[in-house]
């Protein structure tokens, strides 16, 4: 269907209650063959610049560290050089042995200037690729972050421009509402203090009842996505978020509703791996449809892109395995014009990570997810503020992460040991 798909697409290039069941809509996917050779070539081309480190840099150790529950990762040159990475927390509480037992082992004594081959062969040490999901991207990812981080300082040069060149050093945030379960009413509320505090000119909010189509309270879907419209304007920029709540007939009837009151993008209409399910979403609605936060698989969303089945891809970098990985498929939604507005898991410094990946892409959405970064985490930055200034981030520019961690926070971790 053709796309109106409002004003989000050309600012970018500057279920029955219960369990979800199978849909009944007649619409069919199409059966034309696509041709994936020209993003089979972007999947091939490196990422990491190379060139800029002329000698060999060597892991001496790679060590994970707990405190409490924050984990870092830092990783430590032959030449001394070190590099730290704040995990994403809420999930190293789970998955830190698949870090100690099957991804430690394999770095000591690799060249980090190798790290996209690195990446294939890691992916097969101990059979790894078994795990591939967040169990195993989300170690990895954390991994990468310390190995850019170290790469930086070796190369003076940020994170981003490691990945990329530097197209968007400040950042347009939006401000999203994780809010279920609460009356309309509450959510305006909600997102009022939000906009306050933040100043941003966008914000998301909740449909649906998170891979379930039920509302809690009845009807508050319908009730809300209006509201929302009435109450910030036309000006504002809308995001409706429903994390996978519908099937095919039902996405596509509260997707009228969200056209109706001009709703910028739909994300995850029915869950993330219904991919034929979801492009049947895309091409029977003109609001922009976006998703990619759950996609481990590279090969999922070169379908996904090929077959125009989003509008709008969100890789999530800790998800997803890293920058490296996430970089791909911003390259392959560029070819396609498509917008990536990656999506960041809360907890650590997720937040400082998304912005250097969302400064080195040439097709960034116009806003993106702010949530404020983690306090607790003691941290200097000498190039930004890292707060919303009118709605908008700028990101750090010095090399590596462009922050220094407290180094008496980094000595009260300890090593973590399989």
């Amino acid at each position: 269907m053709e796309l109106n798909r409002r004003n989000f697409l050309k600012s970018a290039s500057v279920a029955s209650a219960g369990v979800i069941t199978l849909n009944s809509c007649k619409t069919s996917v199409s059966n034309q063959a696509v041709d994936y050779s020209r993003l089979d070539e972007i999947i091939s081309k490196p990422v990491l610049k190379r060139e800029l480190f002329p000698d060999p840099v060597i892991i001496e150790t790679l060590e994970l560290l707990r405190y409490e529950n924050n984990f870092l990762c830092r990783v430590r040159s032959t030449d001394g050089v070190e590099g730290i990475s704040v995990g994403n927390n809420d999930q190293l509480k789970s998955l830190y042995p698949i870090f100690t037992n099957r991804l430690q082992p394999f770095f000591p004594g690799k060249d980090a200037r190798d790290w996209e081959k690195l990446l294939d062969e890691v992916y097969v040490y101990q059979s790894n690729y078994k795990l591939q999901n967040l169990a195993l991207w989300v170690p990895l990812a954390t991994i990468e972050f310390a190995i850019l981080d170290m790469l930086g300082r070796i190369a003076g040069k940020s994170i981003g421009e490691l990945v990329g060149e530097i197209h968007n050093p400040k950042i347009a945030v939006y401000h999203a509402n994780g809010d279920r379960g609460i009356p309309p009413e509450k959510t305006i509320e909600n997102l009022k203090k939000q906009l306050e505090e933040s100043k941003a000119k966008a914000i998301k909010f909740k449909l649906g009842g998170r891979m379930n189509a039920k509302d809690t309270p009845s009807g508050r879907t319908e009730q809300l996505i209006p509201l929302v419209r009435k109450t910030f304007g036309d000006e504002m920029t809308i995001y409706a978020d429903s994390n996978g709540s519908y099937n095919v007939d039902e996405a596509i009837r509260i997707g009228k509703i969200l056209q109706e009151y001009k709703i910028d993008f739909y994300e995850e209409p029915v869950p993330f791996d219904w991919y034929e399910e979801t492009k049947m979403v895309k091409d029977a609605l003109k609001v922009p449809i976006a998703g990619g936060e759950q996609e481990p698989s590279l090969h999922n969303f070169r379908w996904l892109i090929g077959n125009r089945a989003l509008d709008v891809v969100q890789p999530d970098i800790f998800y997803f395995g890293g920058m490296v990985r996430s970089m791909k498929v911003a390259r392959m939604a560029e070819f396609y014009g498509m917008p990536c507005t990656p999506h960041i898991s809360g907890s650590g410094l997720g937040y400082l990570y998304m912005m250097h990946f969302v400064a080195a892409i040439p097709n960034p959405g116009t806003y993106h997810e702010f949530k404020g970064f983690n306090r607790e985490i003691p941290l200097e930055c000498k190039t930004s503020t890292l707060e919303s200034d009118a709605g908008m981030v700028t990101v750090p520019a010095g090399p590596g992460s462009g922050i220094e961690i407290d180094p008496e926070f980094i000595a009260k971790h300890t090593l973590v040991r399989g």
